[in-house]
């Protein structure tokens, strides 16, 4: 967000580069009363023929035709106004800008040698296109001094013939394609580019050329390099041995390499001490920061963000009397923080301006003065830092951004009228309480709040924001704030970003939005609103980006709005009481969730005449009616679909199968009939797939299990299929919940299904199941842009669990569940289930299964319910179930199971229904087999007594003799050693007194109870 600063002298000297170049050489782009040399003309229009023009109409080279003579006039060509000759060739395309970004049309082809008749050519500039190869003729256009083929999916050798290139000032060979790659195997061509002085490269491999930093830092002239994405060769430090340092480079950006060797970091360090900018960030580098920085005094800008860099700051980074930006964030740097700031005040001490130290593991609290004078930037945030946010913390009279985010500060927030420079005032995540103070709305400078996600409570009044005239971003998300505003209050402020989830901002809707007319973002879910909306609010922004009023109780209907709105990335209105049908302005969003509520109507607003950028769906759990609309060919970035319970009817539309993003498709309860099509075969980035509880028919396709192979959860219950299982479907490695019961399927289970390799492995799978879609939220508070990417989101899924329907959600990837019952299955139990040691539900009941209980049942450790109940299932229950520890639910009902019921603490702590209908089964809970019951003994009196079991009829005997036993061999083992020992007899004697009395106690306790078992039948 702030770090384009870091990079703005690097752009303005390129700026003043490129102007110096051409006004040079007085180029003419359209100047009537010059014309061009013939001879290049004819070079000009046999290079043309060479090139691919995509769409001619946006192109350059449109104006290139042999009717116009005056080729100087053409677009992309400059001509010297003195001698008519060709100077310049700029053939970068016009780029235009849609919903997904930038846009251009590229020019292909071949770079002809025709352009060596341009023998004054100064400026070359063939970026932004689709050459492939770097020709070695380049090196022959001796005038060159500008040569930029970025943005190229350039590939193979660098010529060497560019080292022929000595007047050449300017060289870009970058690009943004990660799947080409330059070599270079030597770099010594690009010692004899003796007037280079800026040099960009990327996506190259340098793995063979080890003089690449003895060659840029003997280089003459070179002031900026840009290496970008390439792989080094590791570095011999004797062989710069007999190299000074470089005395023209004062810019060095080494960044995102995956090869750069630790032992390298350090040569860095001595490269140039006229080095004013070094950045290294995303290079992986691991070790601890070189102490060693004295060996470039004149630097001002280090950015080695992005890496695994460990330990603390060295002191030589507070010596650099020039250091105006460190960026250090995201690393492994550790220590007080108190320590970080002591190294770095040095002669740093008035020159640093921006310290980010944001991302890293640095302790403690905040050092109670930090003495930079001249401070603009300080970011400590997503640190182990604690403690309280003093007021004696700093006079900071020039800090404009203080960030504090994801620590672990308590307490109340200090006075900040102090700090009355700043624009930025970040301190999300941390457990900061009490009283948001009113002074804050005193910080007449402030751009961006941010307090959300911490413990404050109060009410917000207008004094907390009277005097905020420049503030854009707002966020106090999830604390205990509520508003005192009244009715007619105006905002000071136009705001751009505007959060306010889990504030308490109802019951009547915020009339004081009605005044935000600039806002991109705008989050008031979960506020306690239960007011219709006002027609006013719907006159958004077109510059509207996100959107959530959803965990409201809001109502009224949505409006047809124009479609003027360039791109939406979120519009989440679930969880309300909206009805009507969905407007159509609603499919320019990326994201759109509208569930939970009650909007009408049919899904004809989906289908749009341009392609669709809708990437997330959930229209779920409304009133929608009418047939699933087959016009999803346009909908190609869509990841997730829910549209269950609906009253929707028909098919499932044949062009749901052009999605092949698709992740989660949710079409349960929406009463579709038909079968499954064919078409859906070509989503095979499907993890979810639920389409139960309809009326679909036919027989379970096969190319599910062939097809679908990242499929994590198929959900086909309560449908009318029919036929076998498919043996495919055991080809679902990913595979842990398999849901198809309530069919009428047949046959026998396959045998195949310890195939399922999740299921087979105890914990080997996160707890949750995420699906990536694509979005828009990045906020840049600088120049207001927003960065596309994708983001995250956690599945969830209904499923039976204990007989109950329960939804899954933030746990759904521990579940592993076999659910077949209802349906027409028959033959035996296959003991390859067996296999499955992760499996946690398993429920074949209400089928026609016959045979036993497979005997390895047991290994199903981590099974908690299991229910074979209403089948045909015999012979005993296998004694290892009882070794099955986390059973919770067991229901083997209605067979035709005989014996006696394994003993164990887990299945006698089952209620006596969960083994009824077993005529033959025996055993507690239920009754007991034949032959435990009790034998009956005469008394004195001629009447029977009956023993409750074998151990109770002997109890008496063995107890009196056990008794009799232990007492003798107690009695003497210690009457011995009181014999031997004059001290013992005294440390015993006690201890006998006190356990021959036990004994006597204990002998009347047992007699007493013995005669009342006698008695029992007197």
């Amino acid at each position: 967000m702030r770090g384009r600063g870091l990079h703005f002298h690097f752009h303005l000297w390129l700026a003043l580069l490129f102007a110096l170049i051409t006004a040079s050489f007085g180029i003419s782009v359209k100047n009537q009363s010059v014309r061009c040399i013939a001879a290049e003309r004819r070079a000009l229009l046999d290079f043309k023929k060479g090139l691919i023009d995509y769409d001619n109409s946006l192109n350059l080279l449109v104006s290139w035709t042999s009717k116009e003579e005056e080729c100087c006039k053409w677009k992309g060509v400059g001509c010297d106004n003195t001698t008519g000759h060709v100077v310049m060739l700029d053939l970068r395309p016009r780029i235009t800008y849609g919903i997904f970004g930038g846009s251009w049309t590229e020019i292909s082809g071949v770079i002809g040698t025709s352009l060596l008749e341009l023998k004054h050519l100064s400026h070359l500039d063939l970026s932004l296109n689709r050459f492939y190869q770097i020709p070695d003729f380049i090196g022959s256009l001796s005038d060159l001094t500008y040569l930029n083929l970025s943005s190229n999916p350039l590939t193979g050798f660098i010529p060497l013939q560019l080292g022929n290139l000595s007047r050449l000032v300017y060289l870009d060979l970058s690009t943004d394609d990660i799947n080409q790659s330059l070599i270079s195997d030597n770099l010594e061509w690009l010692s004899h580019l003796s007037s280079l002085q800026l040099l960009k490269i990327s996506y190259t491999n340098f793995t063979k050329a080890t003089n690449w930093l003895q060659v840029i830092q003997s280089h003459p002239s070179l002031s900026v390099i840009h290496f970008g994405y390439c792989d080094f060769a590791e570095v011999d430090p004797s062989s710069l041995v007999h190299f000074n340092s470089s005395n023209s480079l004062s810019v060095l950006h080494l960044i995102w390499s995956s090869s750069l060797h630790p032992s390298t970091f350090p040569l860095l360090l001595n490269i140039s001490r006229n080095l004013v900018e070094l950045d290294l960030h995303h290079n992986q580098l691991s070790s601890l920061i070189p102490d060693s920085f004295d060996n470039m005094p004149a630097l001002e800008r280090i950015n080695f963000d992005l890496n695994s860099l460990e330990g603390g700051i060295p002191k030589s980074l507070g010596n650099l009397c020039h250091l105006k930006e460190l960026n250090l964030r995201d690393n492994k740097l550790s220590g007080p923080l108190t320590f970080a700031v002591k190294n770095l005040s040095g002669c740093a001490n008035d020159s640093l301006e921006v310290l980010k130290l944001d991302f890293n593991h640095f302790n403690g609290s905040l050092p109670s003065f930090v003495p930079f004078s001249s401070l603009r930037e300080l970011d400590v945030g997503s640190n182990q830092l604690s403690g309280h946010f003093e007021d004696n913390f700093g006079d900071f009279s020039k800090l404009n951004v203080l960030n504090l985010d994801e620590n672990g500060f308590t307490g109340p927030l200090p006075d900040l009228l102090r700090l009355s420079s700043l624009r930025e005032l970040s301190l999300r995540g941390n457990r900061f309480e009490g009283l948001l103070p009113v002074n804050i709305g005193k910080l007449s400078q402030l751009v961006l709040l941010d307090v959300s996600n911490n413990s404050l409570h109060d009410v917000i009044s207008e004094a907390h924001l009277f005097n905020l005239t420049k503030l854009r971003y707002l966020s106090i998300s999830f604390n205990a704030l509520s508003f005192n505003l009244s009715s007619n209050w105006t905002p000071p402020f136009q705001l751009d970003f505007i959060e306010m989830s889990s504030c308490k901002l109802g019951p009547q809707f915020p009339s004081w939005l009605r005044n935000q007319t600039n806002f991109y973002h705008l989050d008031i879910s979960h506020s306690n609103i239960s007011d219709n909306i006002p027609y006013w609010f719907w006159n958004l922004p077109s510059r509207l980006m996100f959107l959530d009023l959803s965990f409201n109780q809001i109502s009224g209907r949505v409006p047809n709005l124009p479609l003027k709105f360039d791109r939406i990335s979120l519009i989440d209105l679930s969880s309300n009481l909206f009805h009507g049908p969905i407007p159509q302005f609603l499919s320019k969003s990326t994201t759109l969730d509208l569930s939970n509520n009650m909007f009408n109507g049919s899904l004809s607003f989906l289908c749009t005449n341009k392609d669709s950028g809708l990437s997330y769906l959930d229209l779920s759990n409304n009133l929608l009616s009418g047939g699933i609309p087959d016009c999803w060919i346009k909908s190609r970035r869509l990841t997730i679909i829910n549209l269950e319970n609906n009253n929707l009817s028909g098919v499932i539309p044949t062009s749901l199968g052009s999605v092949e993003t698709l992740q989660s498709l949710r079409l349960r309860n929406t009463s579709l009939h038909g079968e499954i099509p064919q078409s859906l075969k070509s989503c095979t980035e499907l993890k979810l797939l639920d389409l139960g509880e309809n009326k679909l028919t036919g027989i379970i396709p096969p190319w599910i299990g062939e097809r679908l192979e990242n499929l994590i959860v198929l959900r086909l219950r309560s449908n009318k299929f029919h036929g076998d299982i498919p043996s495919s479907l055991c080809h679902q490695q990913f595979l842990q919940v398999l849901d198809l019961s309530l069919n009428n399927i047949s046959g026998t289970i396959p045998s195949c299904l310890n195939n399922l390799t999740t299921m087979a492995h105890l914990g080997s799978s996160a707890a949750t199941i995420e699906f990536s879609y694509y979005y828009n939220d990045v906020y840049d508070i600088e120049d207001s842009t927003t960065a596309f990417f994708a983001r995250t989101l956690n599945g969830h899924l209904l499923v039976i669990w204990k007989g109950v329907e329960q939804e899954y959600g933030k746990t759904l990837g521990l579940l592993r569940a076999i659910h077949l019952s209802c349906n027409k299955l028959s033959g035996e139990i296959p003991r390859e289930i067996a296999s499955l040691h992760g499996l946690i539900t398993l429920n074949l009941s209400r089928n026609m299964l016959k045979g036993s209980i497979i005997k390895e049942i047991g290994q199903l450790k981590a099974l908690e319910s299991l229910d074979l109940s209403t089948n045909n299932l015999s012979g005993v229950i296998p004694e290892s179930m009882s070794d099955i520890s986390f059973l919770s639910v067991l229901d083997l009902s209605n067979n035709n199971l005989s014996g006696k019921i394994p003993l164990s603490t887990q299945l006698q702590s089952f209620n006596a229904t969960c083994f009824a209908g077993n005529s033959r089964l025996c055993g507690d809970p239920l009754n007991k087999c034949l032959g435990d019951e009790s034998p009956k003994l005469p008394n004195n009196g001629g009447t029977e007594i009956i023993a409750e079991s074998d151990e109770e009829l002997f109890e008496p005997l063995w107890f009196v003799t056990g008794t009799i036993a232990g007492f003798l061999v107690g009695f003497w083992g210690v009457f011995g050693s009181l014999l031997i020992s004059r001290s013992w007899r005294h440390k015993y004697f006690q201890l006998v007194n006190k356990l021959g009395d036990w004994i006597r106690l204990t002998m009347a306790l047992e007699t007493v109870k013995l005669q009342r078992r006698l008695r029992l039948k007197d």
